[in-house]
């Protein structure tokens, strides 16, 4: 038997969750099979467990599309019993059960091995938030930013992946303007090296085409008027990573910055990437990453409150990222 987080439909189409225990013989077929240690509660998991938009593909699911944890078994010999390995992507807790969970069967595409270094707990307090936003500044290099050119402004300042986009910048010399609706968060983001904090409703409404240019480039992980307007602001030959929806999927914009002024925006999809660029960007948030910043960006809550936190995480509640104990 093992515990996980289970979402059921009922005949009715009503979802309901729970923290049930399954028989091992319910884990779905998968090429490796995981103990895992942690997880997380991404804004999608939040999303799945409420319900409040279709994220589970398929029913009934184990939510989690983050894991870490040791390999019980494997179809590939590239992971042996004992292995130690964090799964992401690739449809885990959307149409295959996720890491919310003390077992878990994902395919081969979506593991890659523990970095050397880093702990189960760590890798996990950084996943899918930290990797998208290691994937978004990885982007924005290729772009050919420097911390020379400008400032760096990032949406949703207060999130996963604005906290790690805050920290790693910062780490990389940039400096850099957070936006966020908890102005009561400030000490916290310019402990992550924030330089300057932007009230959020001064990029969350409709606003002009164009608008003074004020960074080089931005991570965005809030979308609608927040992503046009950080379109809008953004310098001559500048870029805009583009890595999430918490505002909306709609980008009410015009071309005006792209043709005018040259910017790009830049697509990160932190799901299908393949498995070199997973472990470069790993890499990478090895070498960024200080202890001190995981310490102030991740909170450890046990499986039992799993429930609990989605709907506080989706209220606005969580501050960074929550690490998840499946073992407690």
């Amino acid at each position: 038997m093992f515990r996980a987080i289970f979402i059921e439909k009922e005949p009715s189409s009503a979802q309901r969750v729970s923290l049930a225990s399954l028989d091992d013989a319910a884990l779905p077929a998968g090429d490796v099979t995981v103990r895992v240690s942690h997880s997380t509660i991404n804004f999608k998991d939040a999303l799945a467990i409420t319900g409040k938009s279709p994220i589970a593909r398929a029913f009934p699911l184990v939510p989690g599309i983050d894991l870490a944890g040791a390999v019980e078994s494997s179809t590939n010999p590239e992971f042996r019993p004992g292995d130690s390995i964090i799964g992401s992507g690739f449809g885990i807790g959307e149409k295959t059960w996720g890491g919310l969970a003390e077992r878990a069967c994902v395919p081969l595409s979506a593991v890659v091995p523990l970095p050397s270094g880093l702990s189960a707990r760590d890798a996990m307090a950084i996943g899918t938030g930290g990797f998208t936003a290691m994937l978004s500044i990885l982007a924005l290099e290729r772009h050919g930013l420097t911390p020379a050119q400008g400032p760096v402004l990032v949406t949703g300042a207060s999130g996963g992946v604005g906290s790690f986009a805050i920290s790693l910048l910062a780490r990389l010399g940039y400096t850099v303007l957070a936006s966020t609706g908890r102005v009561e968060e400030s000490d916290y983001l310019k402990s992550l090296g924030a330089s300057e904090i932007l009230q959020r409703s001064e990029l969350s409404e409709p606003g002009r085409p164009l608008g003074k240019e004020r960074w080089a480039a931005a991570i965005d992980s809030v979308g609608s008027h927040t992503l046009a307007n950080a379109c809008a602001g953004t310098q001559h030959g500048g870029a805009v990573a583009a890595c999430g929806l918490a505002q909306g999927m709609d980008f009410p914009a015009t071309v005006a910055p792209f043709i005018l002024r040259g910017v790009s925006l830049l697509g990160i999809d932190s799901v299908l990437r393949p498995r070199q660029e997973r472990e470069i960007a790993w890499r990478r948030l090895v070498e960024l990453v200080e202890p001190e910043s995981l310490q102030r960006i991740a909170h450890d809550i046990p499986l039992t409150e799993v429930i609990a936190a989605a709907g506080q995480l989706l209220a606005g509640k969580v501050r960074g990222r929550l690490v998840v104990d499946a073992r407690a």
